[in-house]
């Protein structure tokens, strides 16, 4: 397991190096490699630790570059479809299979974090589903926990869809466009973690807020 995540890390850091290897081994096979890897991350609920955000920015930036495989408007169809589809898978699980995972706190399905989400949910509604698509870890929840409320499959349809052009597009334009700046370019870790922590700065600012509602009401 620390192998895994020791590896897990690496990726994540790295994600220029290993992305650009991947498509000098595979060519246009990266396509279906990440396609698959965006799927997981929004469509199965044990994998929210799989990289979202960062993998579809050097997605864009590696698309930017002469010579490369991969053409960015292909790229960022194909992976809104991934996006789309894994949420929408999500969502089935968690219609058919939820309320039987809240009742037991499995390891690989944290109860904390359902719970979360469902919080997030509960003061977002609908629209949590867009807003998820930029937050790790929600962003894999969210859908779940919408298939276990009383949300219509096709309100949450809209949603997703929204949610999906938005979060591919920004990501893997943004990476198109800035990820092969020269500055960027060479401090391509420092750019992720970034990316990383901007990412997780809702989460930090709503655990910040409630600690101090918590010691207002004490």
């Amino acid at each position: 397991m620390i192998e895994f995540l020791k590896t897990l890390v690496d990726f994540i850091l790295h994600i220029d190096v290993h992305l650009q290897e991947l498509v000098t081994d595979y060519r246009t096979w990266t396509y279906l490699i990440l396609f698959l890897i965006i799927f997981m991350e929004t469509g199965i609920v044990i994998t929210p630790f799989l990289p979202g955000d960062s993998l579809l920015f050097a997605a864009g930036a590696i698309a930017a570059m002469e010579g490369q495989p991969l053409n960015i408007i292909i790229l960022i169809i194909l992976l809104i479809l991934a996006a789309v589809g894994g949420d929408s898978a999500n969502y089935f699980i968690g219609r058919y299979l939820g309320k039987a995972v809240y009742e037991k706190n499995y390891k690989l399905i944290k109860r904390e974090y359902l719970d979360k989400t469902h919080a997030f949910y509960e003061k977002h509604g609908g629209k949590t589903i867009i807003i998820a698509r930029f937050m790790p870890i929600i962003r894999t929840f969210a859908p779940f926990v919408a298939g276990v409320g009383t949300m219509s499959y096709w309100r949450f349809s809209s949603f997703n869809i929204i949610g999906g052009i938005v979060w591919v597009s920004a990501f893997c334009m943004a990476g198109y466009f800035f990820g092969n700046i020269p500055f960027i370019k060479n401090n391509f870790t420092f750019a992720i973690f970034l990316i990383i922590f901007v990412s997780l700065l809702p989460m930090i600012y709503a655990l910040v807020k409630n600690q101090i509602d918590k010691r207002k009401t004490a």
